[in-house]
């Protein structure tokens, strides 16, 4: 969620405030595979895992031949109350008033073909559909993709009182931190990273990652506890984007072409310096923009690097029969020395296509 500044003018005495509802936001990413459901019928449904916002449980629901028969050339998404929170008055839970936007992802897997609508849930089951979110030729021909997937955004805010307050400035510490960073005063060390040098705060490094707090401050690794250090594998643009994300917890804007290798290098980093939300992030990013071209390689990775989530989804797609992947000589030489039973299930699937060797279970 993100905050514009606020300004007034004030002469003399006066006071200045705001009423505003609270509302807690959060989202969640439905991917389906289209040409599996296409075809059911009207009026049936698929629905998304459940996810939680505002004390409540929910889930989105997929229509993929309409609603009804009068709106079957239309695809609809939908947004249904599995469950109540309890806390609040009424019977059984509160009520829950919700601005819902979805949006289907583009092939850069940013945010298109938006529409919200607002709705009041008084009881659980209750749902809020958009019958005509988008005509059905519009959506095969731009959204699905990659053997039929397509993704879905929802993001969800749930009002849940109004109250009046003094207005309160957005926070600033993220600001001042990349100032702070942008600017090198008061720095005590210095990077060296290829021919790139930057210069760092050694108290923020060691309050952000448990590894810079060893190097500096104590236990064996202290050959780095200098005013200088040389980094010898990390490029200059990862390890700049590792220190924004250090002092401001947010990532710089990175070209949408740029992204998916910024997060492979950046989850390599993050993990070496164990930073752990900006390796969750990265593992994010990876299975978003995921399919069956980079699956071995990004598995590899994942196995490397302990990312569980992410090696699931490589091989969800890997065994899946609509996907023909060929394996490297390196990815295999890497599976076969680290771990063999990866290369016994991609073999068990018959999918995997290895260039130069063979598949073979021992």
């Amino acid at each position: 969620m993100s905050s514009s500044p606020a300004s007034w003018d004030c002469d003399g005495s006066g006071s200045a405030s705001t009423t505003f509802a609270v509302k807690e936001t959060g989202w969640h990413v439905f991917q389906a595979k289209y040409s599996e459901f296409n075809g059911i019928g009207a009026m049936r449904r698929i629905k998304s895992s459940t996810f939680i916002v505002g004390g409540h449980s929910w889930f989105i629901t997929f229509f993929p031949d309409g609603l009804s028969e009068h709106v079957k050339d239309w695809i609809c998404f939908g947004l249904h109350l599995e469950k109540r929170g309890a806390i609040g008055s009424g019977d059984g839970g509160r009520e829950a008033t919700v601005l819902a936007k979805f949006s289907l992802l583009d092939e850069a897997g940013d945010p298109s073909c938006t529409k919200a609508d607002k709705f009041t849930f008084a009881r659980t089951f209750e749902s809020l559909a958009l019958q005509r979110f988008i005509r059905r030729k519009e959506f095969e021909s731009s959204y699905v993709r990659d053997g039929g997937r397509f993704s879905l955004r929802c993001d969800l805010s749930v009002v849940e009182k109004m109250c009046t307050e003094v207005l309160v400035p957005p926070p600033e510490l993220h600001r001042h931190l990349a100032d702070l960073l942008a600017s090198g005063i008061g720095s005590d060390v210095t990077f060296e990273v290829g021919e790139e040098e930057f210069r760092a705060h050694k108290n923020m490094l060691a309050a952000r990652s448990p590894v810079f707090k060893v190097e500096f401050f104590g236990g064996p690794l202290m050959e780095n506890t200098g005013n200088r250090a040389r980094i010898d594998d990390i490029e200059p643009t990862v390890f700049k984007a590792l220190l924004h994300f250090i002092y401001t917890d947010s990532l710089p804007e990175i070209e949408p072409a740029e992204r998916v290798v910024m997060a492979q290098h950046l989850l390599v980093a993050a993990d070496k310096y164990d930073i752990r939300r900006l390796k969750s992030i990265c593992e994010y990013t990876l299975c978003t923009y995921l399919n069956a071209s980079v699956a071995v390689t990004t598995l590899v990775l994942a196995e490397q690097h302990r990312c569980h989530r992410l090696k699931d989804a490589c091989l969800r797609i890997l065994k899946s029969p609509d996907n023909k992947v060929a394996l490297g000589p390196d990815d295999y030489q890497y599976l076969l020395g680290s771990c063999p039973t990866l290369l016994k299930e991609l073999h068990a699937t018959a999918q995997c296509i290895c260039t130069g060797q063979t598949l073979k279970q021992n």
